[in-house]
């Protein structure tokens, strides 16, 4: 005890350093916690949640025994697994062609191209959407009718919906999504891709066998912590695009909390089915870690 007293003493100020930090994660992470019990109350706002009454697992029972809690998790975790399939190799593709640009005036522009996006808001991008695939003024359905076809109500058909979202989170998250893998290039020996030349080795081949393998390391830990979203999608990107056209394939959980939990007052309901996603979303992240541990050896925690 007094050699870790002597410990802080020594290091008060690091400690000192990290305190704002330690300060911020258990008044904004840990402190809310404690609300998580009104999942298991029927939480109401005069009496507090203390007060209220504990009703158990009721309000898990009737999520999953409503008739929509099937469409509603089939819903979400399909557009997060197909996001996750088709935008999780984008940015590895982008760092590693942004990476191999010699002309540095090209690459700034290239870099500043894709990151851009990242900075646009949601309500905006949903709005730059519904111009775009507007059935009567949109780019998308003049080029169509000008080669001969019929102009497509996108946002009002459910087999659209995924597309539209999947799509626009790429062009949105990718560039800014690249830094990280950039960052991990730029740690590679420059040796390697000399004697690489040297060998006579192409473009194509430094790429499979130099940068790739460095980083496989940087794409595992992103896989294993984007496995723990697969039940959670962005509600407001969701809301936004949403209508009545396409809601049996756009009404997902995150929808689903927002107008019963925001819209009813269902507090204590949509806790509980916030509580569910986390608990698996936790399972997933372990699970993702635990595969990787024996098949890579590459691993989160």
């Amino acid at each position: 005890m007094k050699k870790w007293l002597q410990s802080v003493v020594d290091n008060r100020w690091l400690y000192l350093l990290i305190l704002p930090a330690l300060l911020y994660l258990i008044i904004f992470n840990y402190m809310p916690m404690y609300g998580v019990q009104i999942a298991f109350k029927n939480y109401k706002a005069v009496r507090g949640i203390a007060g209220s009454d504990w009703v158990g697992l009721k309000h898990f029972q009737t999520f999953f025994s409503a008739y929509y809690c099937g469409r509603l998790i089939s819903n979400t975790l399909l557009l997060n697994v197909l996001s996750l399939l088709f935008s999780f190799p984008i940015p590895i593709a982008l760092s590693v062609i942004i990476n191999n640009i010699r002309n540095q005036r090209l690459k700034k522009f290239t870099q500043t191209a894709v990151y851009i996006p990242h900075f646009i808001s949601t309500v905006v991008l949903a709005g730059i959407m519904y111009i775009l695939l507007s059935p009567t003024n949109g780019i998308i359905n003049h080029a169509i009718v000008a080669l001969g076809g019929k102009s497509i109500y996108f946002m009002n058909e459910a087999d659209w919906f995924r597309p539209i979202y999947i799509i626009s989170g790429i062009w949105q998250s990718a560039g800014w999504n690249s830094i990280l893998y950039i960052a991990a290039l730029a740690g590679v020996d420059p040796e390697l891709y000399e004697a690489a030349t040297i060998d006579g080795a192409s473009k194509w081949q430094k790429v499979l066998y130099i940068d790739l393998p460095h980083l496989i390391p940087t794409a595992t830990m992103m896989l294993i912590l984007n496995c723990g979203s697969l039940l959670s999608s962005s509600t407001e990107k969701a809301l936004l695009l949403q209508t009545g056209g396409n809601m049996a394939t756009s009404d997902i959980i995150g929808t689903y909390v927002y107008n019963m939990g925001l819209g009813s007052g269902q507090f204590s309901y949509t806790a509980a089915i916030n509580l569910f996603v986390n608990v698996i979303n936790f399972i997933m992240v372990v699970s993702a870690n635990t595969i990787s541990s024996r098949m890579k050896g590459e691993t989160l925690f």
